[in-house]
């Protein structure tokens, strides 16, 4: 039994790592016009036919600190669970008004405090907010694949161990739209795909 058992575990490794050695990058820049640089655009995979992907049973974190939630734009794949911690010495809420997203409100907590929500619904980019601090804001974008991005300041973006294939990859922006780029990843190497967005 425990020979069988190593064999099986063998065999889950080496098709690991034969899937991780046929996969290969998408990268880029994205070039972001009339905002003041080009970070927190998600870059994504729109979807990859006849697949579905199991959520990570770990949760993402979201943090409220210096009255700003961290980080501002938050891609996760559908099925994930949210942690909203709060870091600040005074109160914070979690609330959101998009119906994709349940219009949930988590409530009110004091610092070191945390509550969840499961995001459930692709396509869903969920604005949340605190009805504590107006000015606080961030996003959740739910995307269907676990291939996706944030971009940096300077525009730079990398999604990694996408499996050989043609993709729509798309973006997305809390104020400005770009158009859905063809890509062709190999089985090795760099797919390259720039953006342009705007208003």
């Amino acid at each position: 039994m425990k020979r069988n058992f190593v064999i099986v575990i063998t065999l889950a490794l080496l098709c690991c790592s034969v899937n991780v050695a046929t996969a290969g990058t998408i990268a880029g820049k994205v070039k972001a016009h009339g905002v003041k640089n080009s970070a927190d655009a998600v870059v994504y995979i729109e979807k990859i036919e006849s697949q579905t992907f199991a959520a990570p049973k770990e949760h993402a974190l979201m943090d409220q600190q210096g009255l700003k939630f961290h980080p501002h734009v938050l891609p996760v794949l559908a099925g994930t669970t949210v942690d909203f911690l709060n870091s600040d010495d005074v109160l914070h809420n979690v609330f959101c008004p998009d119906a994709c997203a349940d219009k949930v409100n988590l409530g009110t907590w004091p610092k070191g405090q945390k509550r969840s929500y499961t995001f459930k619904n692709a396509g869903c980019q969920s604005v949340m907010l605190c009805n504590v601090h107006p000015e606080m804001e961030a996003f959740v974008v739910v995307c269907a694949t676990p291939f996706f991005a944030v971009s940096s300041a300077d525009g730079s973006y990398e999604i990694k161990n996408v499996p050989p294939g043609k993709y729509t990859l798309k973006i997305w922006h809390e104020k400005l739209k770009g158009q859905p780029v063809q890509i062709e990843v190999a089985e090795k190497g760099e797919a390259k795909a720039d953006f342009d967005i705007q208003k």
